[in-house]
């Protein structure tokens, strides 16, 4: 259970503004024979509940944008707020993505979405990558 643990845990740092991979753990862990379907739940809860840090720096820390430490730079901020404003909550079903994801997530802080909306939103589409990642890994594996 510890594994799974560890799992969760770098998949929540991976959503946050630190750097972490969590699919290399991941799929080092389907290979390794863990429980996939365990694999796919503890990551894709990590992953969205470290997403819901963004969600509250967006919410409540921008005032502090000037500031060196600050986590997003402001072109990403601004291309992430561009592609929110185009399609609305529903872009963050993209907040899985590796380049303006976690920007994304801030966002919806700032603009203020229902946390709920958020975190289903999110918590879908970070669910369907860990399962897409499930599935190639699975294909992967039959062949070597």
């Amino acid at each position: 259970m510890e594994a799974y643990f560890s799992l969760f845990a770098i998949a929540f740092l991976a959503a946050t503004i630190l750097p972490a991979y969590s699919e290399v753990m991941f799929t080092g862990m389907m290979a390794a024979g863990y429980d996939p379907w365990m694999l796919w739940a503890f990551a894709s809860v990590g992953n969205t509940l470290g997403s819901a840090v963004n969600w509250v720096l967006g919410r409540y820390l921008l005032h502090f944008s000037d500031r060196k430490w600050f986590p997003f730079k402001a072109s990403n901020l601004g291309a992430s707020q561009r592609w929110f404003q185009k399609y609305g909550v529903w872009s963050l079903l993209m907040a899985w993505a590796p380049v303006g994801g976690d920007a994304l997530t801030f966002i919806a802080g700032m603009m203020r979405v229902n946390f709920w909306v958020f975190i289903t939103l999110t918590g879908i589409g970070k669910a369907a990558r860990y399962a897409i990642l499930l599935g190639v890994v699975d294909q992967f594996s039959h062949h070597f």
